[in-house]
């Protein structure tokens, strides 16, 4: 008698998107709790020519935050392994991270720190994904770049401040 593997039906695949969401969606609370205040020290501090206005911070970040939920899914789905899924993990940690250290403490320069090891993750992500999914790995090219863009506003902040 042969035996048959089910093949989840549709309902069943995106259950399994729940995790994910619900790991960025808890970064994402933590982070606007963290962000209080943040548009008026924002403008309280010493900005570069290139520094966006505070209000797209938010629109940007929801939009990232979906496409990185649904990266982790998509590259789950196509069997990343532990080290690919562990990677997605610790970014979700140092992005969590930052919000704090920049807004709620100050700490420019940890934060600093912080993001550049934040941008290093993203691209170990981006790499280990992309060998089970491309289109996860492609999902997270725009929070790379976005990144990458915070890494040097960071940066300046720093200088400036």
């Amino acid at each position: 008698m042969a035996t048959t593997t089910a093949v989840p039906g549709p309902t069943r695949r995106w259950l399994g998107l729940l995790p994910f969401a619900g790991a960025v969606a808890v970064v994402a609370v933590l982070g606007g709790l963290a962000a209080r205040g943040s548009a008026q020290t924002y403008r309280a501090l010493d900005l570069p020519a290139f520094a966006p206005p505070s209000w797209l911070f938010g629109p940007v970040w929801t939009v990232l935050y979906v496409a990185i939920a649904v990266a982790g899914w998509l590259a789950w789905r196509a069997g990343a392994g532990p080290l690919a899924l562990g990677a997605w993990v610790v970014q979700l940690l140092l992005n969590v991270a930052w919000t704090p250290l920049f807004f709620a403490a100050g700490r420019y320069g940890w934060a600093l720190v912080d993001i550049v090891a934040l941008l290093v993750a993203i691209v170990a992500v981006v790499v280990l994904f992309g060998r089970a999914s491309r289109a996860a790995a492609w999902l997270l090219v725009p929070y790379l770049l976005w990144v990458a863009f915070a890494t040097a506003l960071n940066a300046a902040i720093v200088a400036l401040n």
